[in-house]
């Protein structure tokens, strides 16, 4: 049985209030996501984590600029380091708004799944 198959199955056999329940499960797009970041549990650590990457990516290109300008070899050296370290450290910032976004994901589509899984079994059981 195909994924349409079954969506249209359970769709059949919901009320309105459940229908707009299935629907509100659907995969979202990327903005939408992202937006999904600052609410929950973890909304103060979102917003957090946004602020210092801001900072870091300010700092990013400041100490980016300063490497490009600089002419003495051992500031090349120094600014090229912190380079590194800030560049890393925003990077790493990104990946956890990533990671979140992605368990966010998969959180949704388990409970579409139990849904699905209640529905049906809800019919299997009435045919029964």
């Amino acid at each position: 049985m195909k994924k349409e198959d079954i969506d249209k199955l359970i769709e059949e056999s919901l009320n309105k209030e459940e229908a707009k329940f299935y629907h509100d499960l659907e995969e979202e797009g990327l903005f939408k996501q992202w937006g999904g970041l600052y609410t929950g549990k973890l909304k103060g650590w979102a917003i957090l984590t946004t602020i210092i990457q801001l900072i870091f990516t300010v700092a990013t290109f400041y100490f980016g600029y300063q490497f490009f300008t600089a002419t003495e070899s051992v500031e090349l050296f120094r600014l090229g380091g912190i380079f590194f370290i800030i560049f890393i450290a925003a990077s790493m910032l990104k990946l956890w708004h990533w990671m979140q976004m992605d368990k966010n994901s998969i959180l949704r589509e388990m409970k579409r799944m139990e849904f699905q899984i209640a529905v049906l079994s809800e019919k299997v059981s009435d045919k029964s």
